[in-house]
């Protein structure tokens, strides 16, 4: 995993600075990404796969809040740049980019500025986490949670994740409450999927309607899905034809909060493909947060 911190980046001869940072473990892409802004960077890239870039950009913020310099100054000038280099680099198949990083030079080299949208998840605990990509809960969170296991194996981890996931899988009643309306009780829910982007799981279009910069997520509810049902709709979830299907319902909200009636604490949830933790969770939109080189 590397992370570029760009600083008077406009590819005019003499006039650019390029640090490199190779990340050292888990977060490390977090403290990189925060020091390079409050240094001034006109451009930190994340160049590897969703987890990379998931880390990059929960640099973008501290104690819940965008990056600020030492006086305490809001730094909105840094922009994110992509390198997709990743086993699924799901954010990018949004944009239609692939995993080429001379095609991902090119569009850097471009500078072409939009503004996009961040997901943010807080707990009981009051700490905030941020995703670009798609949160989910319960059975396709518990798949990823077991896939981060099989790495070595490329896109079949998702395929040994989600196999491992279905042993002693349980569909569950979920509370639910979405743009601070009523609370409401979803039966045997499958899995429930938060999107900002609409690819996870290395190419499943789970949320085909997302936009990262339209100021919502889109929220796909799967319910009393069966083991057999996924080998047979599987081919619809890579489509993204699956919100045809009877007990999947999709709705564009900006918040939704969602606890677990069993009282077990066992219903995980992951963002970006990363683990982290259990229910409950309150999700909400920012729009426009980041300004991305797309």
């Amino acid at each position: 995993m590397i992370i570029f911190s760009m600083y008077k980046f406009n590819f005019e001869p003499n006039d650019k600075w390029i640090c490199e940072s190779l990340t050292s473990g888990p977060s490390h892409a977090i403290d990189i990404t925060r020091e390079a802004i409050r240094e001034g960077a006109d451009v930190v890239v994340a160049v590897g796969g969703d987890g990379t870039l998931h880390e990059v950009v929960n640099g973008f913020f501290w104690d819940g809040k965008p990056v600020a310099n030492p006086e305490g100054e809001l730094m909105h000038s840094t922009a994110l740049g992509l390198i997709p280099l990743g086993t699924g680099s799901d954010f990018a198949r949004t944009f239609g980019w692939k995993n080429d990083p001379h095609e991902a030079v090119e569009r850097l080299a471009k500078g072409l500025r939009s503004r996009v949208d961040v997901g943010v998840i807080s707990g009981e605990s009051g700490e905030s986490h941020y995703f670009i990509n798609v949160a989910d809960i319960h059975l396709s969170a518990k798949a990823g949670y077991y896939a981060s296991k099989y790495k070595r194996f490329g896109n079949l981890c998702y395929v040994l994740g989600s196999l491992q996931a279905f042993m002693g899988h349980h569909n569950e009643d979920l509370r639910i409450r979405i743009n601070e309306g009523e609370w409401k009780v979803y039966s045997q829910v499958t899995a429930l999927c938060i999107g900002n982007a609409k690819y996870f799981g290395g190419g499943m279009m789970i949320t085909p309607n997302a936009d990262p910069c339209s100021g919502n997520f889109e929220v796909v509810i799967l319910q009393d899905f069966k083991w057999y049902d996924f080998i047979l709709k599987l081919h619809r979830l890579y489509m993204g034809t699956h919100l045809l299907v009877k007990n999947v319902s999709s709705r564009s909200v900006h918040s939704i909060e969602v606890e677990d009636l069993s009282g077990r604490g066992s219903i995980y949830i992951q963002s970006d493909g990363e683990h982290l933790g259990f229910l409950p969770r309150k999700i909400c939109i920012l729009p426009s947060a980041i300004e991305m080189i797309c």
